[in-house]
């Protein structure tokens, strides 16, 4: 017998296909805590939204909990994303350079507005705030670093979408709104992509936040797609009307900047 044989053993390759399913698993219930809207979630919420049964996704967070992938909270036997996890993320974001290149237009923004400026990059059919520099002002905003967001609520969110080809629109419309009942979502949806698009910039009045407006602008990476969005954010009664659309045109022009850094190239 051949001594490469035993790598096409029948047994090692049903292991490693559990392996492999094993990890999915795993990651299907990492990104479902990560996204969800709550701080923390729990054992029959992850089972039911994932189609798993309830002993395998507790096997799983179990796992995850010694390895410090997740927090439980003895009191409501509820889990959230634990230090592991965010060693993880913090190790991805140490090595790009996009906070670098972003940073110095955050800190112009705050400058000439005295308000926070805030730069999020999308994450499939979500985005977060990946970096921010806050206002000097003893009333501000400050965004939640690292948390997922979905893309139809807020400034930073709808300039994202604006961004987006009709084509990845639509698809997006059909993943996240599906069905004749949405239909009207679907078409407010496009409208307000629409009306961003045309002004370059999208402004929000207590959209996501009620006591918060914001102005953002879509951020283009290299191939042309959009990677995310500049904004400047502040308590809505300095943020909202005349002051706010004032701030449209700056807020383009710093997200021109950092595309052009990302190496996007508008076609003349």
């Amino acid at each position: 017998m051949s001594s490469s044989s035993a790598s096409h053993d029948p047994s090692e390759r049903a292991d490693d296909r559990q392996g492999a399913s094993g990890v999915r698993r795993a990651l299907q219930i990492i990104f479902a805590v990560a996204e969800s809207e709550s701080p923390d979630v729990g054992v029959s919420e992850l089972a039911r939204s994932l189609d798993l049964s309830k002993t395998v996704v507790h096997r799983v967070v179990r796992a995850l909990v010694a390895d410090g992938f997740f927090q439980m909270d003895e009191r409501t036997r509820r889990y959230r994303l634990g230090p592991a996890a965010v060693s993880v993320g913090l190790s991805a974001l140490a090595r790009m350079e996009v906070p670098e290149i972003v940073r110095p237009h955050l800190e112009a923004l705050v400058e000439y507005s005295s308000e926070t400026a805030t730069f999020s990059v999308r994450y499939g059919d979500k985005r977060m705030y990946l970096s921010q520099v806050l206002s000097p002002q003893e009333i501000r905003m400050a965004v939640p670093l690292g948390k997922l967001l979905p893309l139809h609520t807020g400034g930073s969110s709808r300039a994202i979408l604006s961004g987006m080809t009709s084509q990845e629109l639509d698809r997006y419309l059909e993943r996240s709104f599906a069905g004749p009942e949405n239909a009207q979502v679907r078409e407010r949806i496009s409208a307000d992509r629409d009306a961003v698009r045309e002004s370059g910039f999208a402004v929000s009045s207590g959209e996501r936040r009620a006591d918060a407006g914001s102005v953002a602008a879509p951020v283009f990476d290299a191939r042309g797609h959009v990677y995310g969005s500049l904004s400047i954010c502040g308590p809505l009664n300095r943020m909202r009307g005349e002051a706010a659309e004032a701030l449209g045109p700056v807020v383009v022009e710093a997200a021109k900047a950092v595309s052009n850094g990302l190496g996007f190239r508008s076609a003349v």
